[in-house]
């Protein structure tokens, strides 16, 4: 069967747990790698080698000849990995995205304090944040990307002295409570689709950052990445600004 050749391929909305119920876990469990455990649990299915060595590196899972890592920070660390492994194998890179966050302060003997609800609320577009490290990558045959729409609890411990722009409330982990959607980005064509319907045919990162409904930063993100990918070209500047307009580029992959 051909592939289908769609901007991005959306699933259902998948319930994994409601950390409402779930008794809060100890300080000392509390850290990025539990988020990690608990979305390679999620991921694995009947058949799939957890942990595996391929060509020197340890990916998350291998299903069938499809290799699996998942990330849940800055993709920077993971370059050479990708890189390296796309030359002989196809590769997913699995991201999780919090679109909705709830922040959980505890005492330092792990007990609950408050909790409430972030106030931001992510999206997809959140990916160029990590993308700008790898967005050349997207041009490989051998890898995609895929977003995983998440709820996540966010626990937060008092230190004093750190943690400024919080007030002290450090981070010490996260927990996954529910993936809502999955997005799977295999090309620039379908990371193009992530530009909002209503741009102008010139436009800068401003015009950008307000048609998106997104920070001037992440617009900057966004254009940089996907300039590297062929989908936007610069044509020249309006003052200080970068002007860009859409290649219409073809994937040909």
């Amino acid at each position: 069967m051909p592939r289908r050749r769609r901007s991005v391929i959306v699933h259902s909305l998948l319930e994994v747990a409601r950390s409402q119920e779930a008794e809060i876990p100890a300080i000392g469990t509390l850290n990025e790698g539990a988020l990690h455990a608990q979305l390679k649990n999620w991921y694995e299915r009947p058949g799939d080698r957890i942990e595996r060595v391929v060509d020197g590196f340890v990916v998350d899972l291998v299903r069938g000849a499809l290799v699996v890592a998942m990330q849940t920070g800055s993709f920077a660390p993971l370059r050479r990995k990708l890189e390296l492994l796309t030359r002989q194998h196809r590769v997913r890179l699995v991201a999780p995205l919090p679109l909705v966050r709830r922040i959980i302060r505890l005492s330092e003997e792990g007990e609950r304090l408050s909790a409430r609800r972030s106030p931001r609320r992510g999206r997809p577009e959140d990916i160029f944040n990590r993308l700008v490290s790898i967005p050349s990558l997207l041009c490989r045959s051998h890898f995609e990307l895929e977003l995983l729409l998440t709820q996540q609890d966010e626990f937060r411990v008092y230190q004093h002295g750190k943690a400024f722009r919080r007030h002290g409330w450090v981070v010490t982990g996260r927990r996954l409570v529910s993936v809502e959607q999955c997005i799977r980005i295999s090309s620039p064509d379908d990371a193009a689709h992530l530009l909002p319907p209503n741009l102008p045919e010139l436009f800068d990162t401003a015009q950008l950052a307000e048609a998106a409904a997104i920070e001037r930063r992440l617009a900057q993100e966004m254009a940089y990445c996907l300039r590297a990918l062929g989908v936007l070209q610069a044509t020249g500047k309006r003052g200080n600004a970068i002007v860009y307009r859409r290649t219409d580029k073809v994937d040909s992959r």
